[in-house]
């Protein structure tokens, strides 16, 4: 019989992640074994096993796809975090049935392709001696064990092209235009996205921002003779002694958002100029992947198959100074990277005169 392992994708959508499928199939059939893509994250692990083969035919032609062709979710009965980011543990009785599913299907080895929460979950299977190998997955960028995170790239794309659009309409009324991005804890969209749209104001989680100082950034340009302005705001971002702006959730991590109504309702309050809103949300997450991600998912997805092949279980893969790597998933989790304040690339955008409000 074929060796058997088995794959899924859990958390939050983002492009790429049908470049790990693909490349993690592609890699095991190469290897003589075969692969099975468990639906809808975590919960298709549960009895009696909701499963495809992800053969050649499955995965053609799926790279250029947005999202994941076999489902995904950040719900149910595998969820490690719970409101206000704390953690949980999978019930152990929820992993028992994991394992009896994982068992009569004959899977050696499970790739699970998420972000920090899932691989929290991926922490507590291995732990219960199921071997493990994770996939680091987040648009925001936010992992410390990484380098950078396939999705990323894709998402920074979607609001430099927003801004691109925002531009010229911006302009031509003569506004001010405050875009609501993407990034809870870090602000790399934010950032980078905002550095690439030629954005005048950027605020980011890392760097609490003043009302009055972004309001005097806007009045300055328009004594300057630039008439239109726009504002790029992560949705973890805040005011100097003020909180992250939440919606409440009955079940997983509360939401964010609504920043981006308030930072334009100050705007136009000190200024008296008219401002508008634009929030991203999902679009940021939709869409083919850029080129750079169909290609470090395709690495990613290989180089889970190699860990696999190489018995290095209870690892996650890692991309380090161009190379991937693996490192140790319990020196994964609960790791955040931010944006350094005083960083390279904070310190670029001010010297092109884009303001923190700070």
């Amino acid at each position: 019989m074929k060796t058997r392992i088995g794959i899924l994708t859990s958390g939050g959508d983002c492009p790429g992640l049908n470049a790990v499928l693909r490349g993690a199939s592609l890699a095991a059939e190469k290897l003589g074994w075969e692969v099975l893509g468990f639906r809808d994250g975590f919960e298709g692990l549960l009895p009696p096993g909701d499963w495809i083969v992800l053969d050649r035919k499955c995965t053609e032609n799926i790279m250029a796809l947005g999202g994941t062709i076999i489902g995904t979710t950040n719900r149910g009965h595998f969820v490690s975090k719970v409101a206000g980011g704390d953690r949980t543990v999978v019930a152990e009785e929820v992993i028992e049935m994991a394992r009896t599913v994982l068992k009569d299907a004959r899977v050696e080895a499970l790739i699970i392709v998420g972000g920090d929460g899932s691989m929290t979950t991926a922490l507590q299977l291995q732990e219960a001696g199921i071997n493990c190998v994770g996939v680091p997955k987040t648009i925001d960028n936010d992992l410390e064990a990484t380098a950078m995170t396939f999705g990323f790239d894709s998402a920074v794309y979607a609001v430099m092209d927003a801004l691109d659009r925002l531009h010229t309409t911006a302009t031509s009324h003569k506004r001010a235009i405050v875009v609501e991005v993407m990034g809870r804890h870090a602000g790399w969209i934010a950032l980078h996205g905002g550095l690439a749209g030629g954005a005048d104001i950027i605020l980011i989680p890392e760097i609490p921002f003043d009302f009055d100082k972004v309001a005097a950034a806007i009045r300055a340009r328009d004594a300057a003779g630039n008439l239109s302005s726009l504002v790029v705001v992560a949705e973890g971002a805040r005011p100097r002694d003020g909180q992250q702006i939440k919606r409440d959730m009955e079940h997983g991590e509360f939401r964010l958002g609504g920043i981006g109504d308030v930072v334009a309702h100050e705007i136009a309050v000190r200024t008296g100029k008219e401002t508008r809103t634009c929030v991203l949300g999902h679009l940021q997450r939709g869409g083919p992947p850029t080129t750079l991600d169909r290609i470090l998912g395709t690495r990613f997805g290989v180089k889970a198959v190699q860990l696999v092949n190489e018995g290095h279980f209870g690892s996650m893969v890692s991309y380090q100074s161009y190379k991937v790597r693996h490192v140790p998933i319990a020196d994964a989790v609960n790791r955040l990277r931010l944006v350094p304040p005083n960083g390279e690339m904070v310190q670029t955008a001010r010297d092109v005169e884009i303001s923190f409000g700070d």
